[in-house]
């Protein structure tokens, strides 16, 4: 039996690197796809566009501004002249911001006085409002503290309260996009290789050749799985090597336990193809099959939406997206450290989805072979 599968094993690794097209689809895509991804898919925000409005024009109105600028957060694009320019420049989409320094604002610091200073927002986009927003109010703050004053409204703070981020100090979203990212690519290329794979077999009529063959449906199916679980393995390999150098992301736990769960991870979406393979009768299908269950799982997945924030009904279907357990899994152990002891709720999980697939999948398998 095992030289049988070894057989069919070294057969499939053959006719895959016999197609100079997969070549680049297993080697230079992934890591394509990573650096990209690693840069597109970003929540950081900086150099946002900002326009300033000093009616004070004194020493302390400078140093507030030029605080604003050295941040780094802040493109200070000009400086208004007129209040109607205020609305202008933001209806328009000149500018994301409008700093706007009050008449009387060096005065009142000086004699202890409390004053106010406005930052205008565009608040279409939401989210990089709401993040520069958080850029400004500490930027202000720092500046009230170094006057040594609580008058102003910003620094009007009893408690000395500091913020500190476990796990991602500098809260780079990049640092917690990537792992996911390298979650995406495994699926992805498994997912494709293993419905195309068997598909292609069907139609160039060599499948009819394998079932006359003394092989068995089971040393058949894990003859057509393994290579592509392997490849998988590499795969995770290259884009987490590359991840990990380009982007400078340390592995915070165990690489062992990441080949763990990595296996896990493969046995349900190794599964997910194979039962494609088996619904389709062409390529064509097979594709537009893969894709259709891709694109549900990496949406309902929590990597760009939490799942919280989900209406109930999706939350429940999302029990069944195996991504959804290994995010958590590859983004624990590369940030946090995780272990078993931590994360065997998401490993458990995710082996009981992966039996369950893998199980119907090679039944309807074994089916359409009988």
């Amino acid at each position: 039996m095992l030289e049988r599968i070894k057989r069919m094993v070294i057969k499939e690794f053959h006719q895959i690197f016999r197609d100079k097209r997969m070549r680049p689809i297993i080697f230079i895509t992934p890591i394509i796809q990573l650096i990209v991804f690693g840069y597109a898919v970003t929540t950081d925000v900086n150099n946002v566009r900002m326009a300033v409005y000093d009616l004070d024009k004194s020493y302390e109105s400078r140093e507030l501004i030029r605080r604003f600028e050295a941040s780094g957060y802040f493109q200070i694009l000009r400086y208004i002249n007129a209040p109607e320019e205020v609305r202008l420049l933001l209806d328009k989409g000149k500018v994301l911001a409008v700093l706007q320094v009050n008449h009387g604002f060096s005065a009142d610091i000086k004699k202890g006085k409390q004053t106010e200073v406005q930052v205008l927002f565009d608040g279409t986009d939401s989210n990089t409002a709401l993040v520069a927003m958080s850029y400004a109010n500490t930027i202000i703050t720092r500046y009230a503290r170094s006057l040594g004053s609580p008058k102003v409204n910003a620094a009007a703070i009893k408690l000395d309260v500091r913020a500190r981020a476990w796990y991602n100090p500098d809260l780079r979203s990049r640092n917690y996009n990537v792992p996911g990212v390298i979650a995406i690519m495994i699926m992805l290329i498994c997912l494709l290789l293993t419905s195309m794979a068997i598909v292609r077999e069907r139609e160039i009529g060599t499948m009819e050749q394998l079932m006359v063959t003394p092989l068995r449906p089971l040393e058949l199916i894990l003859g057509k799985t393994i290579p592509f679980a392997i490849i998988g393995f590499f795969d995770m390999f290259l884009v987490t090597i590359v991840g990990v150098s380009w982007f400078s992301i340390t592995i915070q736990g165990s690489l062992m336990l990441l080949v763990l769960c990595t296996g896990i991870y493969l046995l349900s979406v190794l599964g997910i193809g194979l039962f494609i393979s088996t619904v389709s009768r062409t390529q064509q299908q097979a594709l537009m099959g893969t894709f259709l269950f891709f694109a549900p799982a990496v949406l309902l997945s929590g990597l760009m939406f939490p799942i919280e924030n989900m209406p109930f009904a999706v939350q429940y279907g999302t029990y069944l997206n195996p991504l959804r357990y290994f995010l958590i899994i590859i983004r624990g152990i590369f940030l946090k450290g995780n272990g078993i002891g931590i994360l065997w709720p998401q490993m458990l999980a995710l082996f009981i989805l992966g039996t369950t697939v893998m199980t119907i999948s090679a039944l309807r398998f074994k089916k359409r072979l009988g």
